[in-house]
C-alpha cells in the first residue's frame, strides 16, 4: 500500500469554526491539514494565542489529524497590502521575520509535521544578489528556531515570486548549506503553471527533500488554484511519482477560494484522490488495492 496521506488546506474552510472544519475534513476520511495561521482559526499575533493553539491542538487531537502549519495568509501583517511585508520586500522583513518564527514555535507546539513558508515578490528593480541577500538574512533565525526546536521548515516556490520554480529552491538551499531541516514544499499546481519541467518529472527531482505537498489544478501561465479535474494536472502521473518516492507526508488539498462550498469541494476532492490511487496502486500492484 501507499504511505501517502491525503489532507484538505483550512484556508479553504475559513467559513467554518476550526473544531467543525477538522470534523468534517476528518469525516470525508482526510488524515491531516494545512493550518493556515490568519483569522478565523488560528491568529499568530492575538493575545490569547496560547489560548488558540490549546484549542486547535485539542480540535486536531480529537479527530486524530495531522498538520502542517502555513503561512500564505494574504492580510496577517498588513490590512492594505496583500502578503506584504514578505523576507524580501524592501522595508520590514522583520515583521515576516516574527511571523514565521511564531510559526515554528507553533509547529512544535501542535506536534505539526512541517512549517511551510515562501520567499515573497521582490521588488521592481533590485537586483537578484540584493534579494538573495534579504532572503538568506531573513530565513537564518527561522531556520536557527526551527532547529533548536526540531521543526521541519518546508519552502515553497511559488510563480511570480522571489522563488518561483524547484530550480530556485534548490538554489536557496544550496546558498544555506543544505540544511537538513530546510525541506520544500510542492504545490502541484504550480507544476503545471510554471516549472520548466513535467509535473512528474519535478516531483521525482523533489522527492528526496520533500516535507510538504500541496494538491489543486492550475494550467500554464495562470496562478489560479482550480478544483481537481478542471485544469490541466495530470493527476494520476503525479500520484505515481509522489508514490514513486515514497513520500510519507501529507498530501494537502489547497483551494483557498472555495469556502463558500467547503464541504462539497472537499468531498470531490476526496474522491478524486482515493480513485486516482487505486488506479496507480492498480498498475503497478494489483495486489495491493483496497479500498
Amino acid at each position: 500500500m501507499s504511505a501517502l496521506r491525503w489532507g484538505y488546506g483550512l484556508n479553504g474552510f475559513t467559513g467554518h469554526r476550526l473544531g467543525d472544519a477538522c470534523a468534517v475534513v476528518a469525516g470525508l476520511g482526510y488524515q491531516g491539514v494545512g493550518l493556515t495561521l490568519d483569522q478565523p482559526h488560528l491568529d499568530p499575533f492575538a493575545e490569547d494565542v496560547a489560548a488558540q493553539v490549546a484549542h486547535a491542538r485539542a480540535c486536531l487531537d480529537r479527530q486524530a489529524l495531522a498538520c502542517v502549519i502555513e503561512t500564505g495568509s494574504r492580510y496577517v501583517l498588513d490590512p492594505w497590502h496583500k502578503h506584504e511585508p514578505t523576507l524580501v520586500s524592501g522595508s520590514r522583513r522583520e515583521r515576516r521575520v516574527e511571523l514565521l518564527t511564531r510559526a515554528v514555535r507553533i509547529a512544535h507546539e501542535l506536534g505539526a509535521e512541517a512549517m511551510s513558508c515562501w520567499s515573497g515578490t521582490l521588488p521592481s528593480g533590485v537586483p537578484d544578489e540584493e534579494g538573495w541577500r534579504r532572503l538568506l538574512g531573513g530565513l537564518g533565525p527561522v531556520l536557527d528556531t526551527a532547529a533548536r526546536l526540531g521543526v521541519v521548515v518546508a519552502f515553497e516556490p511559488e510563480p511570480g515570486m522571489f522563488v518561483a520554480t524547484l530550480d530556485d529552491a534548490l538554489e536557496l538551499r544550496r546558498r544555506l548549506g543544505e540544511p537538513e531541516h530546510l525541506r520544500l514544499t510542492l504545490d502541484l499546481g504550480h507544476l503545471v503553471c510554471n516549472e520548466p519541467r513535467t509535473p512528474a518529472e519535478t516531483v521525482a527531482i523533489a522527492g528526496p527533500l520533500l516535507g510538504n505537498v500541496q494538491v489543486d489544478d492550475m494550467v500554464r501561465d495562470v496562478h489560479e488554484h482550480l478544483p481537481l479535474g478542471t485544469g490541466a494536472l495530470d493527476l494520476d502521473a503525479v500520484v505515481a511519482a509522489l508514490v514513486g518516492t515514497g513520500y510519507t507526508g501529507l498530501a494537502s488539498v489547497e483551494l483557498p477560494r472555495h469556502s463558500h462550498a467547503a464541504p462539497v469541494v472537499a468531498a470531490q476532492s476526496m474522491a478524486a484522490l482515493t480513485d486516482s490511487l487505486d488506479r496507480v496502486l492498480a498498475a503497478n500492484h494489483p495486489e495491493e488495492v483496497h479500498r
